[in-house]
């Protein structure tokens, strides 16, 4: 039997020169490589050993590889090929720069105008996948790479139905599947010896065995979007079965997201993490819609009572104050024509030959509703005002029939005999 090839670095497969370790989870080591044909470096997942005795296996492995080296899409990382040597099988795929989304959240939530964003790019990553009939199964933060420059790479695409007929030969001899691996490490979070579980993003129709669909992928995305905007864990447990319990039948609760969290992404959270698929959202499209929405127009996310953006309180404060202005201006008592204790007599001397005249019609003085002031017509319509003595001329020319005031004692109303036109009292002048 061929010994079987253990990846160390400065061993080479094929055109690939082995770097250094970059990871381990359940689905086999992870080594940087240097591609010296192409002159690159790339990701060598090294497959479990497996593979090496199971000819079927490791057939039907290559099949699905075949099928996730088609998607082409900017936020999946792109699988290059299979290798074989030494008895052992390697998985070659596209070295994405940058830290992944577990060591990201260890540093504290993600604010939510860098989370919607990232969250809006695995969205896109998921539907492209969905369309071509492919789900994840297994998507968590250690999977989601996010380059320097922000973009977003989905690792592992796939490789847990891939993984499964392994996982199913592992069951049955008391292992554990690697499609339900509970636990990864990176070398960034060991030493505070966090321990990343599959389980814990798992839908429960997957943690319950029963079979899944892309809906399975949308409830993850709900998990992962919550862990980014509170930066903390949705499920978990002291073992992989509380964890799993916890999946099954803890509370979910959105309101331990922060409090700005607007109610448009609380609600696209709230529908990812049903638990009846029947009624959980429907496809991951949809989400990609909301964020990208929300994040063209964030005053269309209302956010929780009491927490408003400065756009929103801005124009919100605006209105209020004009609104509070109308209603003390409705509001604000009038003066009253006369005191309570005296009359006030007015007099106003009529033109030469008798009562002043508008065309034929002799034109009594108009008093304001207000009480404050008096028009009448004297070679044109003059304003007096009751607290002063001399009266102002408003408008000249001849009026063919008299007017009348406004409710609100700011203007006069009056016919030239074809049109009606508003005459305004100048506000300036007038001393109340």
């Amino acid at each position: 039997m061929t010994p079987h090839l253990t990846l160390t670095p400065g061993i080479r497969l094929g055109v690939y020169e082995v770097i250094a370790g970059i990871g381990e989870g359940g689905m086999g080591q992870v080594f940087r490589a240097r591609d010296t044909k192409l002159d690159r470096d790339v990701a060598i997942k090294a497959l479990p050993e497996a593979f090496a005795h199971d000819a079927d296996r490791l057939a039907r492995f290559q099949r699905e590889a075949k099928t996730l080296a088609s998607l082409n899409h900017p936020n999946i990382a792109t699988i290059y090929g299979l290798e074989e040597s030494g008895g052992m099988t390697t998985l070659v795929m596209e070295l994405v720069a940058g830290d992944d989304l577990s060591q990201r959240i260890a540093r504290g939530a993600i604010p939510l105008d860098e989370a919607l964003p990232i969250a809006k790019q695995i969205a896109e990553a998921l539907e492209a996948a969905h369309e071509q009939g492919i789900i994840h199964r297994d998507l968590k933060p250690a999977n989601i790479k996010v380059r320097p420059d922000g973009t977003v790479k989905v690792l592992d695409f796939g490789l847990a139905k891939a993984m499964d007929a392994i996982g199913d030969a592992q069951s049955a001899t008391g292992g554990a599947s690697v499609s339900q691996s509970p636990t990864i490490t990176t070398p960034a979070m060991t030493h505070a010896g966090m321990i990343l579980g599959t389980a814990a993003y798992m839908s429960p129709e997957q943690a319950s065995g029963r079979p899944v669909d892309k809906r399975a992928d949308i409830w993850s995305f709900g998990v992962v979007l919550f862990e980014m905007l509170s930066g903390q864990r949705l499920f978990g447990g002291e073992t992989v079965a509380h964890t799993v319990a916890d999946v099954l039948r803890a509370p979910i609760d959105v309101g331990k997201l922060p409090k700005d969290t607007p109610r448009v992404v609380r609600a696209l959270i709230a529908r990812c993490l049903d638990r009846d698929v029947k009624t959980r959202l429907r496809d991951i499209g949809e989400a990609r819609l909301t964020i990208g929405r929300y994040l063209a127009d964030p005053a269309s996310g209302e956010v929780p009572g009491g927490v408003r953006s400065a756009r929103q309180w801005g124009g919100w404060a605006a209105a209020a104050v004009l609104a509070v202005l109308a209603i003390v201006g409705w509001l604000r008592p009038q003066p009253e024509a006369s005191s309570p204790t005296a009359d006030l007599v007015l007099t106003i001397a009529p033109a030469e030959g008798g009562l002043a005249r508008v065309g034929d019609i002799h034109a009594t003085p108009e008093i304001s509703p207000d009480g404050t002031a008096v028009i009448f017509y004297q070679d044109g319509v003059h304003l007096r005002r009751l607290n002063q003595l001399t009266p102002e001329p408003v408008r000249t020319g001849r009026f063919t029939n008299p007017g009348f005031w406004s409710p609100d004692s700011r203007s006069f109303v009056y016919t030239d005999g074809t049109n009606l036109k508003k005459m305004r009292v100048p506000a300036a002048r007038r001393k109340l």
